[in-house]
């Protein structure tokens, strides 16, 4: 169906990443499971609309910056999709709180939250 139109890059550079992420349209990553959610929170960084999947960590890295859909549900995808592209103000929208978003998770705060898993794991008498 698409075709010719779709390119497939391959392995790019830090900066062409950041490139792409900044360019995008709309950020789409229908994971069906994932460790942490790093694309997503990097397009956010980046100003890019996110559509991710509802499902593993992403909710908790999205959060309402973005949509969230059921990944094995092509009509939900193209809707949350549709609607980034073809709605302007959604969109805007998006960007901003995705930045906003995006800010929060830092790797001080990454450190920090690490020692009290520890300190918590250590204070367990368990």
């Amino acid at each position: 169906m698409l075709g010719r139109s779709v390119i497939r890059l391959g392995v790019v550079s830090d900066d062409e990443l950041v490139s792409l992420y900044s360019a995008t349209t709309c950020f789409v990553f229908p994971s069906l499971y994932e460790g942490f959610g790093l694309p997503p929170l990097e397009a956010m960084a980046c100003g890019a609309p996110v559509v991710a999947s509802d499902r593993a960590s992403l909710p908790e890295v999205v959060g309402d910056a973005g949509m969230l859909v059921e990944p094995t549900d092509p009509d939900a995808l193209a809707d949350a999709i549709e609607r980034v592209v073809l709605t302007p103000d959604v969109a805007e929208r998006m960007r901003r709180d995705g930045l906003r978003r995006a800010r929060a998770f830092t790797w001080d705060r990454c450190a920090e939250q690490t020692v009290e898993a520890y300190r918590a794991a250590l204070d367990d008498p368990r």
